[in-house]
């Protein structure tokens, strides 16, 4: 027994801070200050305070309690921001949902985590009403919402969230081809911000834009953490090249977010119109699935560095987002500079470390990982196991202490910034009565970094590939449809002696074919 248990207990409470505290500092003070920009309209810290407690309220009039989960279903907009903000001063989770998905992922999505109430935005309101789910109230953004914040109190809130309380789920594609729900604490809300903001060096007079859907970690870690500091997030529905490159020519930027399959699109705009950047501190991510004259054009275009990161959901920018592209650099190797604020170790298959120059799974320790994944306890036991998170992606450590990627390990295919498992489109492929066998691999892409490519046995020798693709249609979310069919016999899938097919093989057939 600790003889200062009680002590620790009550140091622990004091020591507890949330994302919703954080953010009514900002707005006590400096409440004229502008907090976000979504179009014309500007709204202020001390004025989006007023809204979330009044939302805060509204919630707690539905019945949402500490704990409880929120689902949103919406486009980006102010309202997103509003909610997780409001969650985050009651303790409530926001289930953050991806439009994206097919009806029957979307479903299970909701299900999964069970949600009080369900916010939905007009322009997703017929998917919802699609999906089967048990939520005792679904509130409309427009009207209804805001009826609901005029008869609500504007007073803060007084439940209150601790640090390893949850506060965000983010949606992860799983092997076995369902999503799984990451949740993520006010504790690791709080560290993905600081360790961006000082490995990059963003002040708090530089704005962020989400343009990145906010059921993505990049738009939802660094517009929270912004919000946290006192800075701007500009809010913006989708990419939209011309819209971006006029944020950029008016705004202070801190990052930039560039993704695979909208580079070369936003550097033609910016060509096009002569653009002069009002100032960026670093742009982009995922250098690795970037054709790197694109890297190399954006950074002059922009006249700052490319942030050669390497994050997920889980982890946020750790484990290795620190490095960057100088300007107008073409690199040889993309070496990988690791984040502040975290410890990692390449590990082989029996968790044993892995000297330099060898490949091995990078395993991570640190306060922006998530805490697990939601009901997926046999998952996060295997995940964790020895007191690290294992990313299930291989490095090798360079003498200089760089880290070059080598693979994912379970063949994860990383498309414009979406993560899609062969999985999730083989189980669709292999249901169908006319398929024998199906494998579903990653071709490289100069768009979109990568891209599934179906290896597809017929049982029905006149199946054609706009039959294979119809039959995934409304199952699995549109950018998850193989963009090439190739049809095969049994044999010519080559095989491992315990029968599994030997992916590899087939994408090294891939790039040898062009």
């Amino acid at each position: 027994m600790n003889p200062n248990a009680a002590d620790t207990d009550l140091a622990a409470r004091a020591s507890a801070l949330n994302v919703g505290q954080l953010f009514a500092l900002q707005a006590a003070y400096d409440g004229d200050r502008i907090a976000i920009r979504e179009g014309d309209r500007h709204v202020s810290y001390g004025e989006l305070n007023r809204r979330v407690n009044r939302l805060a309220d509204a919630l707690q009039s539905v019945g949402v309690a500490h704990g409880d989960r929120i689902a949103i279903l919406s486009e980006n907009r102010t309202e997103y921001l509003e909610l997780q903000l409001a969650a985050a001063k009651l303790g409530a989770i926001v289930a953050a949902q991806n439009w994206r998905l097919a009806t029957a992922e979307l479903e299970h999505c909701i299900r999964l985590t069970t949600p009080r109430v369900i916010i939905v935005s007009p322009r997703y309101a017929d998917a919802l009403s699609r999906v089967s789910h048990t939520s005792e109230t679904v509130i409309q953004l427009g009207d209804d919402y805001e009826a609901r914040l005029a008869r609500a109190s504007d007073r803060e809130p007084t439940a209150a969230a601790g640090g390893e309380d949850g506060l965000i789920i983010l949606y992860t594609s799983g092997t076995t081809g369902l999503p799984k729900g990451a949740l993520i604490s006010h504790r690791a809300m709080i560290a993905r911000g600081q360790i961006f903001y000082l490995d990059h060096a963003v002040e708090r007079d530089d704005a962020f834009v989400a343009w990145a859907p906010l059921f993505h970690m990049v738009s939802t870690d660094l517009a929270l953490s912004a919000l946290m500091r006192g800075s701007k997030v500009v809010v913006q529905d989708g990419f939209d090249a011309d819209a971006l490159v006029r944020i950029v020519g008016e705004e202070r930027i801190g990052w930039l977010v560039l993704m695979p399959g909208m580079i070369e699109a936003f550097n033609q705009r910016m060509r096009e119109t002569g653009t002069r950047p009002a100032g960026v501190k670093a742009a982009g991510c995922m250098a690795d699935l970037v054709p790197l004259h694109q890297i190399s054009e954006a950074t002059r275009l922009l006249q700052a560095p490319y942030v050669n990161s390497f994050g997920s959901s889980e982890t946020g920018a750790a484990p290795a987002s620190k490095g960057v592209i100088g300007i107008g650099e073409t690199p040889e190797r993309l070496s990988k500079v690791q984040s502040s604020y975290c410890q990692i170790r390449l590990v082989d298959e029996n968790d044993n470390a892995v000297p330099d120059g060898e490949p091995g799974e990078l395993a991570i320790r640190g306060p922006s990982l998530f805490s697990g994944y939601w009901r997926a306890p046999e998952v996060n036991a295997e995940d964790f196991r020895g007191g690290w998170f294992h990313m299930g992606d291989m490095f090798i450590r360079n003498p200089d202490g760089t880290l070059d990627f080598v693979d994912r390990r379970k063949y994860l295919i990383k498309s414009g910034g979406e993560n899609i498992y062969p999985a999730e489109i083989e189980r669709v492929l292999l249901a169908d009565p006319r398929i024998a066998d199906a494998v579903v691999v990653r071709r490289p892409d100069a768009r979109w970094g990568e891209v599934p490519v179906a290896f597809v046995v017929p049982e029905d020798r006149g199946l054609s590939e706009d039959d294979v693709l119809a039959c995934c249609r409304d199952r699995i979310a549109s950018y998850k449809l193989p963009k090439q069919v190739l049809f095969v016999g049994q044999d010519e899938l080559p095989r491992s002696t315990t029968g599994k097919i030997k992916r590899h093989e087939l994408e090294a057939r891939l790039r040898e074919a062009g």
